[in-house]
């Protein structure tokens, strides 16, 4: 059975006892939030071999933060907000803060870096280096990117989750592995056929609701090989892509239809309406209802 990505929050309340939190195989991403001291350290684990990859979202004392792995304490000073922890699961860190504490965590798949590392050239990644409060801005610069979705509809989309676990799976390896690059990656787009089947597979799910790899399947790739032909062919990511067929379909409802906005945005595999006029403004520079009024009166 295929199980799908997820977006998910993890609220620990004052003084609370907390179990180990364990994350299956797939790709997560985990806000984890305190609102005063916590009652236990909480403990990190992976039922398959993964990264965790995690970003401070405010300061905190360096009296009122541990941090352990492989059951040993890691010394540290103040964390600073929008510092990244990468450490490899297996390890099982735990954490304790003694004041309000916001991490977002990413479970990156060894699996995905493997696939990564393979489509690009690189050499197969062993061990990862334990990173503790390392400014990365590229993180960084994820981290606040996906903050303002978290929880929305539009998160939970397979898709786009593929696309940023395949993104993170590229980071770490280049930065944390220590991995060589040992050939240039093959720069070639999709042939025709593959470009057909996946155009196909697409439009029947313009939701996003479809995986990565499954696509990729269809067409004999790996997802990260997929990928980067995808947009060698296509000019843009299959998510990009994915967005744009969504409007010019929106666009057609709203010019042939009078349907409300409503109906229009979940007939073009938008989440909500809220998210089809924000994707819309940003993509056509006006909102739906006043870009319909304009093609009424011309």
């Amino acid at each position: 059975m295929s199980l799908e990505p997820k977006t998910s929050y993890l609220r620990i309340e004052r003084g609370e006892m907390l179990a180990p939190c364990r994350t299956d195989d797939r790709f997560d991403v985990l806000h984890v939030e305190s609102n005063g001291a916590m009652g236990n350290e909480v403990r990190k684990s992976s039922s398959v071999p993964a990264l965790l990859a995690s970003m401070s979202l405010r300061p905190l004392a360096a009296a009122h933060y541990r941090l352990s792995v492989d059951g040993k304490p890691v010394p540290t000073a103040e964390v600073p907000a929008l510092r990244a922890n990468v450490i490899d699961l297996a390890a099982e860190p735990t954490i304790w803060a003694g004041s309000a504490l916001s991490y977002l965590h990413f479970h990156i798949r060894r699996s995905a870096i493997d696939d990564v590392a393979a489509d690009s050239g690189f050499e197969r990644a062993g061990a990862f280096r334990v990173s503790v409060l390392e400014p990365d801005i590229v993180l960084a610069r994820i981290t606040k990117s996906i903050l303002p979705f978290l929880g929305a509809a539009s998160a939970s989309r397979p898709i786009a989750l593929d696309h940023l676990e395949l993104i993170l799976a590229a980071h770490l390896l280049q930065r944390y592995s220590g991995s060589k690059q040992k050939r240039t990656p093959a720069s070639g787009g999709l042939a025709a056929w593959q470009r057909r089947r996946a155009e196909e597979i697409l439009r029947e799910n313009l939701d996003g609701r479809v995986r990565l790899a499954d696509v990729a399947r269809e067409c004999g790739l790996s997802a990260s090989y997929f990928s980067r032909s995808f947009k060698v062919s296509f000019g843009v990511s299959c998510q990009r892509w994915l967005k744009d067929r969504r409007i010019e379909r929106a666009q057609d409802l709203l010019v042939r239809t009078d349907k409300p906005l409503v109906e229009v945005a979940n007939l073009s595999g938008f989440g909500d309406q809220a998210a089809f006029t924000r994707t819309f403004h940003r993509l056509v520079g006006m909102t739906p209802g006043r870009w319909r009024r304009e093609q009424i009166r011309s």
